[in-house]
């Protein structure tokens, strides 16, 4: 599949920008699909930005999302699918421009918050974590599964998890185990837990922010709607997980889960032993390099090289059938092992390449 036929495939309107009151709304608008990314949306989400940042009457930016799923799944990871298994161009097309975004996220230059209910998934977190104002609330599922499909935390994961306390972000970007609202606000990838049923109260005090509002105003109308002394769940095992995921290779990494031998770590074991051997490995990597960068943009212009080396290899293809195509949760991956992935087949996935870049505009 090509970029263009992707645009091309759904005649509704997947995204949605109005005004409302002092604030520009930015609403991802396919509830059926939870709202999954698209290249046109993508698209369309910059040209919002563009005309919100111009607007002296737009005082903050809220991005959401339709239905009562989530805010969203995602990248459309079926589009994606065709498109590999065909020799297309879409993953690099849709994560160039989807990487863009995601850069100029922090870098907008009012407020933008975003309201991360429900389900938060991979490209969703992409749009919301890197926002100023991040709303997550007791219904928030975050999670950035993409080593269950051949893949890794991208869209700037790798700089967001590889910031949390401790080995916090380790734990999640192997595992892919999901976040609460509290794990998500522990984690730093959330700034504010609020009781979903607070949101509609919330969303009218943003809506009404006043003209001009800069981010302290922003923060404390958020601050009167938020739920105090909150208990991330993960915090109870931070000692285990800090321990066992410190190390800087994934043999070692299983080695002390299967010394600690506690419940949650034999979970643990049992989750990372459904993951693509090789996607774990350049994970590890991605996190320890991100940790070193000294900007968002730096990991994302890794996370694309890889990306691409991703796209064309079998493990993704593999993954995303078991997982969502076939759905029969059973994956061969090749090689098969953590043991089988050598340094020369992770290497793989941090050469340059030479067709595609990801180049910032100025």
């Amino acid at each position: 599949m090509s970029a263009h036929a992707a645009m091309a495939e759904s005649p509704e309107k997947d995204l949605i920008t109005c005004r409302e009151g002092a604030a520009g709304i930015i609403r991802l608008n396919r509830p059926k699909a939870i709202n999954a990314l698209t290249l046109e949306m993508t698209r369309e989400i910059v040209t919002a930005l563009d005309e919100f940042g111009a607007d002296p009457g737009v005082s903050l930016v809220l991005l959401e999302g339709a239905g009562e799923r989530g805010l969203c799944a995602g990248g459309d990871i079926r589009g994606l699918y065709e498109s590999a298994k065909t020799g297309g161009d879409l993953g690099p097309v849709f994560w160039r421009e989807e990487y863009i975004l995601n850069a100029r996220i922090p870098e907008f230059p009012k407020p933008y918050v975003a309201y991360m209910d429900g389900l938060v998934m991979g490209g969703g977190v992409g749009l919301s974590a890197h926002g100023a104002h991040r709303i997550v609330t007791d219904k928030t599922k975050m999670a950035m599964p993409e080593v269950g499909l051949g893949f890794f935390p991208d869209v700037g994961g790798t700089w967001l998890l590889s910031r949390a306390p401790g080995e916090i972000g380790t734990y999640f970007a192997l595992t892919g185990q999901t976040m609460t609202g509290a794990d998500a606000v522990y984690a730093g990838a959330a700034d504010v837990l609020i009781a979903s049923s607070n949101w509609p109260a919330l969303r009218d005090a943003l809506t009404n922010a006043p003209l001009r509002a800069t981010s302290d105003d922003v923060r404390a109308i958020m601050g009167r709607y938020a739920t105090a002394d909150i208990q991330a769940p993960v915090a109870a095992h931070r000692e285990q997980i800090d321990r066992a995921f410190g190390h800087d290779t994934m043999e070692a990494i299983i080695a002390a889960l299967k010394g600690d031998g506690s419940e949650f770590a034999l979970a643990t074991l049992k989750a990372l032993s459904e993951k693509s051997p090789t996607a774990l490995k350049v994970t590890l990597e991605l996190l320890r390099r991100a940790r070193a960068s000294k900007s968002l943009k730096e990991s994302l212009i890794r996370e694309y090289n890889s990306a691409l080396a991703v796209f064309t290899s079998a493990e993704f293809v593999e993954g995303v059938r078991a997982a969502i195509i076939d759905k029969d949760r059973n994956p061969k991956w090749s090689p098969s092992r953590i043991e089988d992935v050598t340094p020369e087949i992770v290497e793989k996935y941090f050469a340059p390449n030479g067709t595609y870049k990801l180049v910032f505009p100025d």
